[in-house]
C-alpha cells in the first residue's frame, strides 16, 4: 500500500497503524498528488490511500492520472476528512474503486483496501444514499434496459447492502463462483465500472430504496 497525504502526521500514524493490520504492508509515501503518482509508478503497490486535498495536484487529478498512465494499475482508495457528494462523484468518475473517511477506525479502512485489493469496490453507504438522490437518472436508462434475470436481480440487491460475494452465496445458498459470474453479468448488463457503480445504478432505478439498505 502507498500511503498519499499532504499531512505528515497523517501520514505517519496511518503507516504506523495500518502496518500493524493483517495482510497489511505500507511500502511507501507521497506528500502530494505529483509524487503520488511518481511513487505508485515506481513501487507499484496494490492499493494507494489517496487523500482528496493535496498541493501540486489534488487526489482525483492524481487517481485519474495514476490510473491513465500505467499499466495494470494500483486500485485506489480516496480518503477524506469531508464527508463531501462531489469527493464521491468526482472519486468515481475518476476511476476510484473506494471513498472512505479518515475517522473511520483504522480496521475498517484496512478492510477497504482488502475489498478493493481484491477487485470489489467499497463506498460509505451515506454518501452513497445521498450522491443518488442529489443526481437522479432517467430509470428508463439504467436498470429497466439490462435485462436481469430474477437471480441477478437478487444479486444486485445483496450488492447493495455491501455484501461480499462470500457473503452474497451464503444468503442465496450457492457456490461463490456462481456468484461471480452473476455480479460479472451484472456489470456488464448496466455497463457499469464496478459494484459501487452497479448499486448508484439499482439506487437511481429504483430497484434499491434509499435507506432500506444497511
Amino acid at each position: 500500500m502507498l500511503i498519499a497525504d499532504d499531512d505528515a502526521v497523517t501520514r505517519s500514524g496511518l503507516r504506523t497503524l495500518l502496518g500493524l493490520q493483517s495482510g497489511i504492508a505500507v511500502t511507501g509515501e507521497a506528500a502530494d498528488g505529483v509524487e503520488a503518482v511518481e511513487q505508485a509508478r515506481l513501487l507499484r503497490p496494490d492499493v494507494v490511500l489517496m487523500d482528496v486535498r493535496m498541493p501540486r495536484l489534488n487526489g482525483i487529478e492524481a487517481t485519474r492520472q495514476l490510473l491513465a498512465a500505467v499499466d495494470d494499475p494500483p486500485k485506489i482508495v480516496v480518503i477524506t476528512t469531508f464527508e463531501n457528494d462531489g469527493y464521491v462523484t468526482a472519486a468515481l468518475s475518476a476511476g476510484a474503486s473506494g471513498f472512505v473517511l479518515k475517522r473511520l477506525p483504522v480496521p475498517q479502512i484496512a478492510e477497504a483496501a482488502r475489498v478493493v485489493a481484491a477487485g470489489e469496490a467499497i463506498l460509505f453507504p451515506a454518501a452513497l444514499r445521498r450522491m443518488v438522490a442529489a443526481r437522479p437518472l432517467d430509470s428508463a436508462e439504467a436498470l429497466p434496459t439490462a435485462a436481469l434475470t430474477g437471480r441477478e436481480e437478487e444479486v444486485l440487491r445483496l450488492m447493495a447492502t455491501g455484501r461480499s460475494n462470500p457473503e452474497i452465496a451464503l444468503a442465496l445458498t450457492v457456490s461463490q463462483e456462481t456468484v461471480k459470474t452473476h455480479v460479472g453479468n451484472v456489470l456488464t448488463k448496466l455497463g457499469a465500472q464496478n459494484r459501487t457503480h452497479a448499486v448508484v445504478i439499482a439506487y437511481e432505478s429504483g430497484l434499491v430504496v434509499p435507506g432500506s439498505v444497511g
